[in-house]
């Protein structure tokens, strides 16, 4: 089960519903997903819920004039069965203009404009736009 997945079509789910907030499970690497989506201006708050089980509380992020969601889609690109890695030269642009595409890499996560000027490559997670 890709728990990844699971998270950012939550995100997707939850947004063309029109809700306000969403709950996943929590781990270290869906935080830090959460919190660059959120650098990013795709999602508008994260926070982590002390209940029985941890969480992970995601506030989603509306355009203020139109009431449409930022976040339009993602595109899962390493899955658990099939990882996908490429190395400064091999990062693929977003197909979107205002996309991005996550890279973990050994310095954390970061988006692949930032892979390119640091000059290292990682795993690609998934592509947001």
């Amino acid at each position: 089960m890709d728990s990844i997945a699971n998270m950012l079509t939550s995100l997707l789910n939850a947004q063309r519903v029109g809700k306000t907030r969403v709950a996943v499970p929590y781990s270290r690497f869906k935080e830090q997903l959460a919190l660059l989506l959120q650098k990013r201006g795709l999602v508008a708050t994260v926070r982590v819920g002390d209940e029985p089980r941890p969480e992970l509380v995601i506030t989603l992020a509306y355009d203020k004039e139109s009431g449409e969601p930022v976040l339009q889609g993602v595109k899962r690109l390493s899955t658990p069965g099939r990882r996908q890695y490429a190395n400064t030269r091999q990062l693929p642009y977003p197909v979107q203009v205002q996309g991005a595409i996550v890279v973990s890499t050994a310095q954390g996560l970061m988006v692949d404009a930032e892979a390119r000027k640091l000059g290292i490559g990682g795993e690609l997670v998934c592509e947001v736009w």
